[in-house]
């Protein structure tokens, strides 16, 4: 893995966190997030945007929030959650977003592993499997909340991850 771009919201917060000019020279992208949103609520939902788009998702989900797990689909952007300003104060959730041949002009996998932080339950940790039909290679990587912003210290990395000729993902 190569850290490509770290992107650190800064004071007054941010409506989305974009990663523009995507090298093509890797296989595929992961972006690890450390993020809070102003939503006044527990819960905010972090959608991903290729290219700056909406759409051509279709994913399922595995959800829980201390008390009760669900599991369902969607046709949404949808990669995580995220916590919101009534869940322990300067608390942030993580996540890890993997996104496969990201350059194919064919369907690309997404996949999720994101868990929020409070120190109650509530908060949504969720496992997201998405499949983008869209044939247009990634160029740009777009995150946004859909009901706040990013608060002040939300992070985001771009990686690059390279496979070895042996079909193996290799460091670099």
């Amino acid at each position: 893995m190569q850290a490509i771009e770290t992107v650190t919201v800064g004071s007054g917060g941010a409506a989305s966190i974009t990663f523009s000019s995507i090298p093509d020279t890797y296989t595929d992208l992961m972006i690890v997030v450390s993020s809070r949103s102003t939503v006044s609520g527990v819960n905010d939902a972090l959608d991903l945007l290729p290219n700056g788009a909406s759409g051509n998702n279709s994913l399922r989900y595995l959800r829980g929030d201390g008390s009760s797990v669900q599991s369902g689909s969607e046709t949404t952007n949808l990669v995580s959650y995220t916590p919101g300003a009534t869940t322990t104060s300067d608390t942030f959730g993580n996540a890890s977003i993997y996104i496969t041949n990201y350059t194919s002009t064919s369907s690309k996998s997404i996949s999720t592993d994101g868990v929020g932080e409070n120190n109650a339950t509530s908060v949504r940790s969720a496992i997201i499997a998405t499949l983008h039909s869209g044939t247009t290679a990634f160029t740009s990587l777009e995150l946004s909340l859909r009901n706040g912003n990013f608060v002040e210290h939300s992070t985001a990395t771009l990686y690059g991850i390279l496979a070895g000729s042996d079909g193996s993902t290799t460091v670099t």
